[in-house]
């Protein structure tokens, strides 16, 4: 079954959600170390997946057209105008609580290796043991984010499971339009232009600056899309 490993992740996500809830009542002074202290992890992680890239000036360039991408179709209002409408609906107490935390945790469980290379492991090998490990970790940081971000992070899954989902089914045929080699060339460089949006992440979790990190996500396909694109003009 191809959307096991999926489907096991965004059900590790709402598990963890909901025994997040039941810690809600950390105190505020404990929550807020916390947060921090995954904030600064978050950044770490991103550098770490950034320094990856073989071509700066491609990430650059796909940082900076996904960007613009990304304003002019408004992704982050709509994902926020989502979380307000899931708001609405369950009735939340705290203005936005529900609406922060679904789109802080969408963006972080959706942007990074693990995520697009399981996903893929998966429609190609049909194994899952990536993402099977991807739905621990996710798992177990749902519940953090639960407790201090609120309920919003349950509904995380619903995104998490469709973009997982929709990479395993396309990969499938990946191996019809490229090589194994440029296929590797490809995951590198987006992985670096996710560990840019991943450390704009943590920077928002730190609270240091708003940063629309939704509105960049056009930023990984132009990435991806530029590795064949350099290489066929090299040629």
């Amino acid at each position: 079954m191809i959307l096991l490993g999926t489907l096991v992740n965004a059900i590790a996500i709402i598990a963890g959600a909901l025994l997040g809830r039941l810690l809600s009542g950390i105190p505020e002074s404990i929550r807020k170390t916390v947060m921090q202290g995954i904030g600064l992890a978050i950044v770490l992680l991103g550098i770490k997946m950034s320094l990856e890239t073989q071509n700066f000036l491609l990430v650059i360039l796909s940082i900076v057209i996904g960007s613009i991408l990304g304003e002019l179709i408004g992704i982050e209002s709509g994902l926020n105008k989502l979380g307000q409408w899931l708001e609405s609906k369950m009735g939340g107490r705290s203005q936005g609580s529900i609406a922060t935390g679904f789109v802080t945790t969408t963006l972080v469980y959706c942007i990074g290796a693990m995520a697009v290379l399981g996903a893929m492991d998966s429609g190609l090998r049909n194994n899952h043991e990536i993402l099977y490990t991807k739905a621990m970790l996710d798992g177990f940081s749902a519940i953090i984010f639960s407790s201090t971000l609120g309920i919003g992070v349950l509904f995380s899954a619903v995104p998490v499971f469709l973009y997982q989902g929709a990479i395993a089914l396309l990969s499938t045929q990946i191996y019809n339009f490229v090589s194994q080699e440029t296929l590797d060339a490809m995951l590198v460089e987006v992985t670096a232009v996710g560990g840019l949006m991943i450390i704009a992440i943590g920077i928002n979790i730190l609270e240091l600056k708003k940063i629309n990190v939704a509105n960049m996500l056009p930023a990984l396909a132009i990435a991806a899309i530029g590795v064949p694109l350099i290489r066929w003009l090299s040629v």
